[in-house]
């Protein structure tokens, strides 16, 4: 009985408050708006969002599909990449001393200044994109992987190595699936971001995708249709967060 009333409080902190928590806001943003008469170009109300959302439901969703391929053809180039440069980090000291600091001073660099460049050197087609959430994405998986690899148990590598073992049986034996906890972590943050960098990519050239449906909105004052991108956008992370959740668990 004990163990019911605690799972039902954890369940009661975990979806129900936040969901109130939610409807509240709602509820007074709906409120205010139609108390104030603030125009929907300026501020929409939820309500208008939604109709919004449902009337464009087909545009939005050829949009959609476009960011989504995007996102997934980019978070797997960054998960190849980065999982190929922090295991050859691990295996190589003089690599990592290298290419470790150029990693983190990279992010220094804002994405929404490189991301001109590419457009500028592959055009305004699919690659760009691509490889503007393989950049968001990249760091991450990298650096977590690379301190996956780093904080393995020390004793656990010397008995592997007393009882003979190769390098590379200690990589796969041992770093390895004691990386993978560090690796998911990662990959939670980067497929979160991951819409985010597509959408940043086709703000700065694109013909289809969430990031230029907002951008045809806002210069068209239809701000209930860029709240609408909005949602779709955040229902797409959470939806790419949950299937790395369901890989790790």
């Amino acid at each position: 009985m004990k163990n019911w009333r605690s799972i039902a409080r954890g369940n009661w902190s975990t979806f129900l408050l936040p969901g109130f928590t939610l409807l509240a806001i709602l509820i007074t943003w709906e409120t205010v708006v139609r108390v104030a008469a603030i125009e929907k170009w300026l501020l929409p109300a939820p309500s208008v969002i939604l109709q919004a959302l449902w009337s464009a439901k087909e545009l939005i969703w050829q949009h959609s599909v476009q960011t989504m391929q995007e996102t997934l053809l980019g978070l797997a180039l960054a998960v190849v990449v980065g999982v190929a440069l922090a295991t050859a980090i691990d295996w190589c000291e003089g690599l990592k001393k290298a290419v470790y600091p150029l990693i983190i001073a990279s992010q220094t660099i804002p994405i929404i200044a490189v991301a001109p460049l590419l457009i500028i050197w592959f055009g305004y087609g699919l690659l760009p994109k691509v490889l503007v959430v393989a950049l968001v994405c990249f760091f991450p998986i990298t650096v977590n992987l690379t301190d996956g690899y780093r904080l393995v148990e020390p004793d656990m590598l010397r008995l592997m190595s007393a009882m003979g073992a190769s390098k590379g049986q200690i990589f796969y034996l041992v770093k390895l699936p004691a990386a993978l906890p560090f690796f998911f972590s990662g990959l939670r943050i980067a497929g979160t971001y991951s819409v985010m960098g597509a959408v940043i990519g086709e703000w700065l050239g694109a013909s289809r995708g969430l990031g230029i449906f907002m951008t045809r909105s806002s210069q068209s004052f239809l701000t209930e249709r860029v709240f609408a991108a909005i949602i779709v956008i955040t229902l797409l992370s959470l939806t790419i967060f949950l299937l790395v959740e369901g890989l790790a668990s």
